[in-house]
Formats: structure tokens, sequence, C-alpha cells
């Protein structure tokens, strides 16, 4: 049975010699990210913000990062009613913390802007607010968005996850159930957010990777009678014996999973996938509607990518043993291989 250590104290996240002073999970984020702390070269260092926020029948995701020796921005608008999706990306070289992301996800604006492409997160209490305004995003169209993600007083996954190398770690909050308003516009079409069914997640990591990994992530939000429901799967990154981050949530509160088993087709992605779990609690069907893929090989940096989208039927349960059915929730399951 697997250990899940819960950090509940207040902590700096590393000790002197630039290791994880406490590897486990936690609801908030309790262990302080200090960049200074940080014993490994600054090229080596990968900080980022991904938000994804879903409606009915469409998305987009917003990605600000400072990589080391790599800085990648990139934006992306999904059409699953059209079977449609572009992803725009402007790559930096050596940010290397120029970028000055905030150590806390719960403080600090985040801004990119060049002569295309002007994205900023701003964060005051109790909300999120995303802008975009992208010229030439596709067949030479701009992209604009406006959306703000309600937080209220809520549980999230923290993890901290150490690598078998020294100074490597993985240090992530992953922030489920924000309700979504706002619109997005492209190529004439608006696309409104509604609080009442659609939601965001946030991705905060900071950390120092090792050079070659593949990871399994998968992230979902509902809204059951006024209740939000959701959950984090994943696994493969890093050492990850103190604790999984397998959770769901639900009303702002955490339950806690074990193991959970991503079964990929060997079809290919398109095909339904299964989930399984090691305690029974997260038993599900995935039925794929959209493979948002990336490839690129440059022997040294390479990455290969697949954020599924697709709908999940099936049952979860939480802590006290109620049963959570779902069916045809929009989400997304991913694997991804980077060398970087």
């Amino acid at each position: 049975m697997r250990e899940n250590h819960e950090v509940t104290n207040r902590q700096p996240l590393l000790n002197e010699q630039g290791e994880l002073r406490e590897p486990g999970w936690s609801r908030h984020l309790l262990q302080q990210y200090d960049r200074n702390a940080i014993k490994a070269p600054k090229w080596r260092i990968k900080e980022w913000d991904y938000y994804l926020v879903l409606g009915k029948d469409f998305g987009a995701a917003f990605t600000i990062s400072d990589n080391g020796y790599l800085g990648l921005q990139s934006v992306s608008l999904m059409n699953f009613g059209k079977n449609w999706q572009d992803t725009e990306s402007v790559i930096n070289g050596f940010p290397m913390g120029k970028m000055h992301m905030p150590w806390d996800s719960s403080t600090g604006d985040v801004i990119y802007e060049d002569h295309r492409m002007k994205l900023c997160y701003e964060v005051t209490p109790g909300k999120r607010h995303i802008t975009c305004h992208f010229d030439n995003f596709h067949d030479n169209k701009p992209f604009d968005a406006d959306i703000t993600l309600e937080q209220p007083p809520m549980e999230t996954m923290v993890i901290a996850t150490p690598w078998d190398k020294k100074h490597a770690f993985y240090y992530n909050q992953k922030i489920n159930g924000m309700r979504a308003s706002g619109t997005m516009e492209y190529d004439g079409v608006t696309y409104t957010f509604d609080p009442k069914t659609d939601f965001g997640t946030l991705d905060w990591g900071r950390g120092v990777w090792t050079y070659d990994n593949t990871w399994y992530w998968g992230s979902g939000n509902t809204d059951i009678d006024g209740h939000h429901f959701g959950w984090n799967i994943g696994y493969g990154f890093g050492n990850t014996k103190a604790a999984s981050e397998n959770v769901l949530f639900y009303d702002g509160k955490v339950h806690k999973l074990e193991d959970v088993t991503f079964h990929i087709p060997e079809e290919g992605y398109m095909a339904p996938w299964k989930f399984t779990s090691s305690d029974g609690r997260f038993e599900m069907d995935f039925e794929p509607i959209m493979d948002r893929a990336a490839n690129m090989d440059f022997k040294i940096i390479a990455s290969d990518q697949h954020q599924v989208f697709g709908r999940m039927s099936g049952t979860a349960i939480l802590d006290d043993g109620t049963p959570i059915h779902i069916k045809d929730v929009l989400c997304f399951a991913e694997k991804v291989h980077n060398k970087y």
C-alpha cells in the first residue's frame, strides 16, 4: 500500500544542500520555494504557469515558462465541435530567471510581451485574470481572450518530488475547480465561458528536472447539481515513493487516491482508454475526441506530446465512501516524453 506522506508544516522547500526537506504531498503551498536556494545551474531551472480553461465544446490553454536555456510561451485554441485546434508558440533563448516568475502561486502577476503577443496573468484575492492578444495567431488572424477564474478558499494538489539525482526536484501545484467566465474571439467567432458549467485549472511548477522524462497527466472538472467535482491524476515524473499526485476534488476539499494507471490502447491515442486504480476509487472509461499532438526532434532537444481531449465516464469514490458517478465529462489525459 502506497505511503502517500502528507506534508502539514510550513517550511522552506529546500535545505542548505539544495535538496527537498520533506518529499510528499500537501493541500496548499506549505513548502516555500526560493529560487536562490537552488544549487543546480541556472540553465537547469524550470518554472512555468499553465492554465487550461474548458467550456462545453471548446477550450484554450495558456503557457508562460522559463525553462532555463529555453523559454516557451504558447496559446492553444480548441474547437471540439469542429474538431479543430491550433497552437502558436514563441521561443526565447536563455531567459534563466529574467522573466521573474513568482515564487508563490498566490501572489504576483506574470506577463510576457513581444511584437506579436501579450499574455498576462493577474492574481488578486479570490480571482485570476487571464488576458491575451495574439497577432497573426492562425491564418494571419488575431486571437483575443479576457477570462476570469474564481478562486474561493479551496484545497489544492501540491507535490514535492525528488529525482535520484543530486539537486533535482519537482515542486508542483494543481488548482482545479476555478469557475470560468469571460470570452475569447477568433475568426469572427466569440467563445463565452459560463461559470455555472465551465472551469479553469492551473498547473504551477518550479524545479530542476533531469534530462529525459516521460510523464502521464490527466485532469477534469464538472458541475454536479451545483457542486464542483474534479480530479488530478498522473505519474512517471521523478521518484514518487513518498506520494502520488492522484486526488479527487469535491466542493473545495481534496480526497487522496493511491495509484492510478493509464491504459492507453495499442491501436493509438484516439481509441478508447481505460483508467484503473490500486484502491478501486477511480475507475473510468475515456472516449477521445482530439489528440493535440506535437513532435519535435533536434536530437539534443526533443519532445513527443499527446494531450488527448475526450469525455470521461465512470465512478470515483470520496474519502467517506460516497460514490460519484460521471458521464461524458469533457477533460484531457496526456502522455509526454521530453528531452531537454
